[in-house]
């Protein structure tokens, strides 16, 4: 530490600071006459101290300042990082990892520890302070490491960064991209074996989350083997115990893929557990990524929308189109002299044009109105509009002439009903004109406008698609025709149908959705990774459907074998949440409890853990995207059996070096304690003398 005083005024006035403590002294002490008994000596002693403290305050009204330099030295940070992934033990070095490996690293530590600040981590799944070497994580993410150092030490002297790992990663980017914004030195410690053994490997199962009783479902199973030239596998599906499927397929080639497409028939309601498998070969080296687990939710049955129109319109293929492109909606479309079917199969009628002048469809109109089923109305010129007023949608539309309005489509702010992407709201002022009617509209204050009408530059309040309801039935109106020109428009700038689909599936979706009236609700997922925590939520509703809080929510959840483990949801607002943490492979129902008054509420559900087998996959070291990283951020690649050398390249690098920072401080002499104390110091001895000889 170093220290100085810097005034804000010129050193120069410190001398007119002695001169004025010089002047002050003289006057005082050699030219009064009654001071003439006291010795020389004390005369000289007073005048002393009456000059030191003329002068320290002269002095301190020069505002002087303390001015201290601390000198800090940083040494270098070196970070130590350890994949501890499954695949780490895959291989023929595994004992040696487990073992002699740990001393070599704590060695080198050690080592590194005299010259540099060591810091070590563990990565795989997920970032962690310090090393446990259990090589259990079901994945390796290169992506999670780097982002965490980045933000750890990007203020700090980061030297240089160790990698020990085999560079198998299967989350998240590659470690050549994301270690993009590291700027220091990373060295690499190349792990596991890197011998390509004979491997028939079960990389994927693409499938559908859900399928439907008594459909067919596609499966692909994509294959790759390594060394298996000449050999023979063979497919297995099964469902339980039961064999649902198998194949037999030969392998050409050493280097070898292959996509196996499947087809199964949803045969049981509920979510399905399917296990896909290959033969083991004979000298295969790695059997555990022959096989996967999948979960499939078999529904009973799509929703049925129906589509009844007054005559053939381009605008009932628009719509059955867009509606089907969703796999959960079934879609059957009539002209209404042809319609003799019961309406109570369908969850959503599109009516087109009904009631029509030539048709007034009234015994559609009240089957549909008796069972309930949520309607979405589009008017037209075949619209006979007396009739319709008297269905009290929310709207009644005065018209007097068969001439229609072309109009545009104006989005309405703040939309309440569902959410549309902004793909669709930047594109709808694009959407091209249709037909409207000509006339006057009364709207029901309780309807709510998705789209108004733009006729020519005015924009208008006029409805064009709205929804209300009818107690509990939901209502749709969309006023005019010409919805298939959206559709063409819409492939004619993108290439595709996504906004008009969006547009027609939302409003499907909202009109079909049934709501729930349940007073207590659990919310989870049907499947769970083996490496996820179990979380769920809940509501609990009162009579009222206010959502309320204050009873204990508990939960059981019951494995295979019968064993119960009881948990207490947490309270999260207004709701409830539940983690439970990871729970082993297999699947597990659960029973949930609240006590609403005097009324015991339950619910009952079930969920499935899947294995994680990605680092099983693949097990040969990939050592070439080690160098790679470490070529790109000037570092090198190593042995395990060479970590001295990698302390001696580490100690010997001159840009690795420590950081010398110098803190500067300024205090006011003035604010220090001590300055008032010898002030007071000095006057009390000078005080006392005077007093002593009479000079007072």
């Amino acid at each position: 530490m170093k220290l100085s005083v810097v005034t804000e005024s010129s050193l120069w006035y410190i001398v007119l600071c002695l001169l004025v403590g010089l002047f002050y002294a003289a006057v005082l002490y050699f030219k009064e006459a009654r001071l003439a008994a006291i010795p020389k000596r004390l005369l000289m002693l007073m005048g002393s101290l009456r000059f030191i403290l003329v002068f320290l305050l002269s002095f301190l009204l020069m505002n002087p300042l303390l001015k201290t330099i601390f000198r800090e030295v940083e040494k270098p940070v070196i970070v130590f990082a350890q994949d501890v992934s499954a695949s780490m033990v895959m291989g023929k070095d595994s004992v040696f990892n487990r073992t002699e490996y740990l001393n070599k690293i704590k060695k080198l530590t050690n080592s590194l520890s005299e010259k540099f600040d060591v810091v070590t981590y563990s990565f795989g799944s997920q970032f962690r302070e310090k090393i446990v070497f259990d090589f259990k994580d079901k994945v390796t993410d290169f992506s999670s490491l780097f982002d965490e150092l980045q933000t750890r030490y990007s203020d700090r002297n980061l030297g240089a960064i160790i990698v020990a790992s085999d560079g198998i990663f299967n989350q998240g980017q590659s470690p050549v991209y994301s270690s993009s914004r590291i700027k220091a030195p990373i060295f690499c410690i190349a792990m596991g074996d890197t011998t390509i053994y004979q491997d028939l490997i079960l990389t994927k199962v693409i499938h559908n989350k859900i399928a439907f009783l008594g459909n067919t479902f596609p499966l692909d199973v994509i294959v790759d083997a390594h060394q298996c030239q000449n050999t023979t596998s063979i497919l297995t599906i099964r469902k339980g115990q039961q064999i649902v499927f198998t194949k037999s397929f030969n392998i050409p080639t050493n280097n070898f893929n292959l996509t196996l497409p499947v087809e199964l028939t949803a045969a049981s309601i509920g979510l399905q557990h399917y296990t896909v498998s290959l033969s083991v070969l004979d000298g295969e080296h790695n059997k555990l990524n022959n096989i996967q687990d999948i979960y499939i939710d078999i529904l009973d049955g799509r929703e049925k929308v129906l589509i009844v129109g007054a005559s053939p319109h381009p605008d009932m293929g628009a719509l059955k189109l867009a509606i089907e492109s969703n796999a959960n909606y079934e879609v059957e479309t009539f002209v209404l002299n042809k319609f003799i079917n019961p309406v109570k199969k369908y969850n959503l009628a599109i009516l087109h044009n009904i009631p029509s002048a030539n048709f007034n469809a009234q015994q559609l109109l009240a089957d549909l109105a008796l069972a309930r089923i949520p309607v979405f109305y589009i008017t037209g010129a075949q619209n006979r509009f007396t009739l319709f007023n008297e269905l009290n949608t929310g709207i009644r539309i005065q018209t007097n002439s068969t001439r229609p309005n072309e109009c545009e489509a104006i989005l309405s702010n703040n939309f309440p009903l569902f959410n549309l992407s902004e793909q669709v709201i930047n594109y709808s002022s694009k959407l091209p004109a249709v037909l409207a009617p000509f006339g006057n509209f009364q709207k029901s204050t309780a309807v709510t406008q998705l789209f108004t009408q733009k006729i020519g530059a005015l924009k208008t309040d006029y409805p064009l698609w709205l929804f209300s309801r009818q107690g509990e039935r939901k209502i749709s109106i969309f006023v005019g025709e010409g919805l298939w020109k959206w559709r063409m428009h819409d492939f004619a700038d993108h290439g595709n149908n996504e906004i008009f689909n969006e547009l027609i599936g939302k409003t499907v979706q909202y009109l079909t959705v049934r709501e729930e009236k349940s007073l207590f609700r659990v919310q989870s997922k049907s499947n769970f990774l083996e490496n996820e925590s179990i979380l769920m939520e809940a509501e609990v509703y009162n009579q009222s459907y206010e959502l309320i809080n204050t009873p204990d929510v508990s939960i059981e959840i019951i494995d295979e074998s019968g064993r119960k483990f009881p948990f207490l949801f947490s309270r999260v607002g207004q709701a409830y949440r539940l983690d439970a943490k990871q729970f082993p492979i297999g699947e597990f129902n659960y029973l949930a409890k609240v006590k609403v008054g005097d009324k015991l509420l339950t619910k009952k559900g079930s969920f499935s853990v899947s294995p994680l087998l990605v680092e099983m996959a693949t097990t040969t070291a990939n050592h070439q995207i080690l160098y790679q990283l470490s070529k790109k951020h000037n570092g090198d690649l190593f042995s395990p059996l060479a970590l001295d050398s990698l302390a001696q390249v580490l100690n010997s690098r001159e840009d690795i070096k420590p950081v010398i920072y110098n803190t500067k401080k300024l205090i006011a002499i003035i604010n220090l304690p001590f300055v008032f104390f010898v002030l007071i110091l000095i006057l009390s001895m000078e005080w006392f003398i005077r007093k002593r000889y009479g000079a007072y």
